[in-house]
């Protein structure tokens, strides 16, 4: 399918979409600015109909959604037994069907695991890419352009970041969030409506915002996501993702035990950090390079950008041992490059029950 937005005047397209129109950096400032809409062909979209849909979609994942109020939007994980995460995916619901936004990398490993876990009840997940395409922006800027309304209720999802949704828990430590501002939403549109902005935007009658930028203001905001932050090892924990993509007070799902004993008991045994990049140099890590505690690896970059404030950034998962006042540096192209460290998930995340110390029974004392 040919990308509509590549007849766009310096428009950039890749196989993943739009990935800018000339000015990265600009186009960031009018994207949070509320001025620009951005492409988001690297989300797709899979339809959840049928009158069992959310009860089940509750039982296999880490989210509420028994009671979830048509036009609200949320986000949930599938995890395997072990609570590791391997699918995720934002939820609306408009009352008959649940639509959920996954990466375009997920949507098919999500969606075939949707289908085998169907057994007898009443509900029928398709993959909608042929019918609709995801716009994401501020809330603002969507109000240009028409959402899809198959029930009458708008599809716009709502970004719940950075707050602590229902049943959830933060762990970041810092306050305010630096994604306390981060206005952002998904609008699912008709093909036909993709290509009416495309066609708007061609003539200068709407602004856009590719890829780059996109993901330069997910990374300021520490938003996690499947596609970069996300490994074979990966728990919600290390991530804070517990913020809005888990609740903790829910019935019973895979790898809910877990989650539970890592949040009650344990700690992760990673955990996410931002990093402020020596901005001297003009190379970006690679995802996956190696962030370095002297020569020693002590973890992986999962994404870097170059922000319009703050320069070149970047979201890393360290072990959870890493003294967070440590200087460290990361591999690049070009060759190590220093890295600041801000503590997203500090190494003292979980372990939040209160279990009463029994105190040991001595030994009877000798007869005497």
């Amino acid at each position: 399918m040919a990308d509509p937005f590549a007849s766009v005047p310096g428009a950039v397209v890749d196989d993943a979409g739009l990935q800018h129109v000339g000015s990265p950096l600009i186009e960031q400032r009018r994207l949070a600015a509320g001025a620009a809409l951005a492409p988001r062909a690297d989300r797709a979209v899979i339809a959840v109909p049928g009158e069992d849909r959310l009860s089940w979609l509750d039982s296999l994942s880490s989210q509420a959604l028994t009671r979830l109020t048509p036009g609200i939007g949320t986000e949930l994980l599938i995890l395997d037994p072990h609570g590791h995460v391997e699918h995720a995916a934002s939820v609306v619901d408009d009352g008959e069907t649940a639509w959920l936004i996954a990466d375009r990398a997920d949507v098919a490993g999500l969606y075939d695991w949707l289908r085998k876990m169907r057994f007898r009840l009443r509900v029928d997940p398709r993959i909608a890419d042929d019918e609709y395409a995801v716009i994401g922006g501020t809330a603002a800027a969507l109000e240009r352009i028409s959402p899809a309304t198959p029930a009458g209720v708008p599809l716009v999802w709502r970004d719940p970041w950075p707050a602590v949704t229902p049943g959830g828990h933060a762990y970041a430590p810092v306050d305010p969030h630096p994604g306390a501002d981060r206005d952002w939403a998904e609008a699912i549109v008709t093909r036909g409506e993709e290509q009416r902005i495309a066609d708007a935007a061609a003539r200068g009658e709407l602004e856009l915002a590719g890829l780059v930028a996109t993901e330069a203001l997910r990374v300021a905001a520490w938003r996690p996501r499947w596609t970069t932050d996300v490994d074979e090892r990966a728990l919600p924990h290390e991530l804070d993702w517990l913020r809005t993509a888990v609740h903790l007070d829910k019935g019973c799902y895979r790898g809910q035990e877990t989650i539970a004993k890592v949040h009650n008991l344990g700690h992760p045994p990673r955990r996410l950090v931002a990093l402020q990049l020596d901005g001297s140099g003009s190379v970006l890590p690679e995802h996956g390079a190696a962030v370095r505690l002297g020569a020693d690896a002590v973890g992986i970059v999962t994404s870097a950008a170059l922000h319009y404030e703050e320069g070149p950034i970047a979201l890393a998962v360290v072990r959870r041992t890493t003294p967070v006042d440590a200087a460290l540096t990361v591999d690049t192209a070009d060759g190590p490059v220093a890295a600041a460290q801000e503590v997203v998930v500090p190494p003292d995340a979980g372990a939040t029950a209160n279990v009463p110390r029994i105190t040991r029974l001595s030994r009877r004392a000798a007869a005497q």
